[in-house]
């Protein structure tokens, strides 16, 4: 039996009847891993010896009848901008070059106690800035589908890594659709947390009013295990919500029912997508009508600014953030500066990519005198509006259903210097950050033999409705667990 082919729900129940031990199941993903990552490059850090602790572990826990949950055992990735304590962290950057966190990102706390074993960190567009995974300063991620193609960003070692078979589970990031357009272009899911539902506490900040970590993996019981485990109030992020969103669990609540359910479809969300991601996207609006459900057309119309106020939104935001990496405290240092400003300077012109200097660049100039009220204030005028658009939406609808992406995975080198372009393809994602909604992304079919995903959006806090929704979408269509032939074409 092939076990990187199979999920964690069924990994886990062949885990209680001891049909295999954790250390067997992650020493079959590690041989998959050498079998595969070479032509993939999903990792940045592989952690063997760390996973194969925490295996031991788990099996010790079962043995003994210690507390287990149903992942407890089952490997997960996690991008490489969030923490684990004495694991190197790199932001896909030169600036971090030797960093090893001195402590663990509350998720990655979350995970070692549920004795979850870190298979390694994945690659990502550099500070997570980038929409195909090739703004990474350290090695390129390849789509498992089709290697001449990328795997979408700025989480697609992640998604590439389910994709392969490499790991059933692992984490992302989104702040303006990083988890859910690699899980689109690789076919599998990802899951985009109302805003503050998950804690950001030991991740690296990109845009603070726009990031969520995000559970990815390749069924929608397998997202709602992870995400079981990784929900929770924590007192050290701020922002983290008190409120008990997943209760008692959106696994033990998952379910298929879909009578008497209005699913909205914005028109100007079909009407810049490639041809193939439309009929994929319509022929699963017939599969939730045949389930009962209700599908409403409806106008978003503020969708139209949704770029240009993410842009600048985010960029102002990463303009701050990523002023601490200065090349004085940690991380990269030039030599032979002359001065303290020397230092600075030199240090993040050698050790920042491109596309973050450009976004710092457009942030402190949207940010500076005479231009703050014209660009950024307006901005945050249109988030509002944006906002308030969805909220009128959810009056009549208990779920928004459109395409993630305008189009399947792009070829490697096609848009990554076109950064208008690439800032483009975020269209259909960027909204739902802007309003702090959940979201997530599941295959729904395929396009010039790629996969295609479906996005389905909730209200607030509503992420049971839009897991039960794309729960019984998967189960109706039976797409699911799509595990890439590598090097192939398609399924």
């Amino acid at each position: 039996m092939e076990l990187y082919r199979l999920t964690a729900v069924e990994i886990s129940a062949m885990l209680e009847r001891r049909e295999i031990s954790s250390r067997e199941l992650c020493g079959e993903l590690a041989a998959r891993t050498d079998e595969v990552e070479e032509s993939v490059g999903a990792y940045i850090t592989q952690t063997r010896e760390k996973m194969l602790e925490t295996a031991d572990t788990a099996d010790s826990r079962r043995a003994s009848g210690g507390p287990v949950t149903k992942l407890t055992g089952i490997p997960a990735a996690i991008k490489d901008n969030i923490c684990v304590e004495g694991v190197p962290m790199t932001c896909a950057s030169r600036m971090l070059e030797g960093f090893v966190p001195p402590y663990s990102a509350h998720v990655a706390e979350s995970m070692a106690a549920a004795a979850i074993p870190l298979s390694g960190k994945t690659n990502l567009d550099e500070f997570a800035m980038g929409s195909t995974c090739e703004t990474s300063a350290l090695q390129n991620t390849k789509n498992p589908h089709d290697l001449s193609r990328v795997p979408g960003g700025s989480s697609g070692g992640s998604a590439a890594a389910l994709a392969s078979g490499e790991v059933p589970l692992a984490l992302g990031s989104d702040t303006g659709g990083s988890s859910r357009a690699p899980a689109a272009f690789c076919g599998v899911v990802g899951l985009k947390p109302t805003y503050g539902a998950v804690s950001r506490h030991g991740a690296a900040a990109f845009a603070s009013s726009l990031d969520q970590i995000a559970p990815m993996a390749r069924c929608i019981e397998d997202v709602a295990l992870l995400a079981d485990v990784v929900y929770s109030h924590d007192a050290r992020d701020a922002m983290s919500s008190p409120e008990d969103v997943k209760k008692d669990g959106f696994f033990k609540n998952l379910s298929a029912g879909m009578s008497g359910k209005t699913i909205g479809l914005p028109e100007e969300y079909l009407s810049c997508v490639d041809g193939g991601v439309a009929e994929a996207v319509k022929s699963a609006a017939k599969t939730f009508e045949s389930l009962g459900a209700k599908i409403l057309p409806i106008s978003l119309p503020m969708l139209r600014y949704a770029v240009e106020t993410y842009m600048i939104i985010s960029s102002a935001e990463a303009s701050s953030n990523l002023a601490k990496f200065d090349g004085v405290k940690y991380g990269y240092r030039a030599e032979g500066a002359k001065d303290i400003f020397d230092l600075i300077r030199r240090s993040r012109t050698e050790a920042l990519g491109e596309e973050v200097k450009r976004r710092i660049m457009l942030g402190t100039y949207v940010l500076s005198s005479g231009y703050y009220d014209a660009y950024y204030n307006k901005a945050r005028a249109a988030s509002l509006r944006i906002r308030a658009e969805f909220i009128k939406a959810f009056e009549t609808c208990d779920v928004l259903m459109t395409p993630t992406t305008t189009g399947v995975a792009y070829k490697a080198g096609s848009i990554v210097h076109d950064p208008a372009r690439m800032y483009a393809g975020d269209v259909l994602t960027v909204s739902v950050n802007i309003a702090g909604l959940p979201a997530i992304s599941v295959p729904c079919g395929f396009s010039e033999g790629m996969p295609v995903g479906l996005q389905l959006i909730g209200r607030h806090f509503g992420e049971q409705e839009i897991l039960n929704a794309a729960f019984a979408f998967e189960r109706e269509s039976g797409i699911k667990n799509i595990v890439a032939d590598i090097g192939g074409t398609g399924r």
